[in-house]
């Protein structure tokens, strides 16, 4: 006879598990503990075999015969009901192990562990940076993907991309990143190639116009800042050489400079878009070292319009010629140009971990159209105003190097 509800309820546990039958093989397994477990016995290729269907009550009477009835369709059409259940738990499985491989392999999740460990022993700022790069044009593009699936194609396309905003730069590190990450890939078995391998950033990026102007080692800095610093020439040379070091502008952008473009009590220089290379305005936060420079300056030509004006026609700006003249007088011919001081700013405010963003911004090497200059003149302000009193107070402390150097 078929089980009810009500025996089911009923049925109280005894010191020895029990049964009570439902017919077709189906039954509840009464435990002493009190529990109630659904069951079916049958025979597939002559051995009897025990599966369970659930357990009361989360698997009422009405649900356990409709789970009865399941099996046995597959039982009668010759089909072992616990192997197609082992078979069907462990596809699932499977399924869930390759899932989750997927997301330990993909791009994003070896990267963040690559990050992880490549940050070890560098600056908080640099990491930062690197990280954030990734979050903001990788990732999005195929951070997803499996490692075995990132082709040199996503890597290109990001960084064109990455190119098209007017940071060639960043599109450059990108390249380097990515490959970092798939060599760290390939060594910790998560990937066996390295897309990024397969081609050069000069391979797609725009290629700019290369400035050779000479300029001196890092290390030879502090003796060349000596010598500027004990120019015996004319005074207002002298003041040209400190600023263009403490400003790294170029050298047209400063000598043809008019005195309305600085406001020394803010400590600010506006560069007007018709004077610069990228036809977009500029600013130069000053340093306190600069504003001193500038002040002594102005005692010297603040009565005309020019900064540095020419010797025979004070309405016209001094020489090209002059900085690098001075420069060649110290000694360093074919070794440094007033535009050398460009290359010396950038290669050490990098290697000191200033982010490349404010570094190049303050190199205005950043194109932007005319709309987005309108708005953007005075992107980075706080940060590349740190940046240019840092530069200023490290210049002084190569000063003090290259002085003991030379009295030694």
């Amino acid at each position: 006879m078929e089980l009810t509800v009500r025996e089911i309820e009923t049925a109280k546990p005894t010191s020895k598990q029990y049964k009570l039958a439902d017919g077709k093989g189906l039954c509840l397994l009464v435990m002493p503990s009190g529990a109630k477990y659904w069951r079916w016995r049958y025979r597939f290729e002559g051995i009897e075999k025990m599966m369970s269907l659930g357990e009361y009550p989360e698997v009422g009477l009405k649900e356990a015969r409709e789970r009865l009835t399941e099996a046995r369709k597959l039982w009668s059409s010759g089909i072992d009901p616990l192997a197609e259940r082992k078979a069907a738990a462990d596809a699932k499985l499977n399924k869930e192990r390759e899932e989750q491989r997927k997301v330990e392999n993909s791009f994003e999740s070896v990267a963040r562990a690559w990050w992880a460990w490549w940050k070890v022993g560098k600056s908080p700022r640099h990491a930062e940076t690197v990280i954030l790069r990734l979050e903001a044009d990788v990732f999005p593009a195929y951070g997803h993907k499996d490692m075995e699936t990132v082709t040199p194609s996503d890597i290109r396309d990001v960084m064109l991309g990455v190119e098209g905003r007017g940071s060639r730069d960043v599109a450059r590190r990108i390249h380097e990143t990515t490959g970092q990450i798939f060599r760290y890939a390939i060594a910790h078995g998560k990937a066996t190639r390295n897309p990024a391998a397969d081609f050069k950033p000069r391979d797609i990026l725009l290629q700019v116009k290369s400035e050779n102007f000479a300029r001196v080692d890092v290390k030879d800095l502090p003796e060349l800042l000596a010598k500027m610093d004990d120019y015996w020439g004319d005074a207002i040379t002298r003041f040209a050489l400190k600023l263009v070091a403490y400003t790294f502008v170029r050298t047209s952008e400063l000598i043809e400079a008019p005195w309305p473009e600085f406001d020394l009590d803010n400590a600010l220089w506006v560069i007007p878009a018709e004077r610069m290379k990228m036809g977009t305005m500029h600013i130069v936060p000053l340093s306190r070292q600069a504003v001193e420079v500038l002040r002594a300056l102005k005692l010297l030509t603040g009565n005309g319009r020019l900064l540095f004006p020419g010797a025979m026609d004070k309405t016209k700006p001094m020489s090209n010629n002059t900085i690098l003249g001075a420069l060649y007088r110290l000694g360093y011919k074919d070794r440094m140009t007033g535009h050398g001081f460009r290359g010396l700013a950038s290669t050490i405010l990098n290697e000191n971990d200033f982010d490349e963003a404010h570094v190049e911004m303050q190199l205005a090497h950043l194109k932007r159209n005319k709309v987005a200059a309108a708005y953007n003149h005075a992107k980075y302000l706080k940060q590349r105003t740190m940046l240019m009193q840092w530069w200023a107070d490290h210049l002084d402390g190569q000063l003090a190097l290259g002085r003991r150097s030379l009295a030694a």
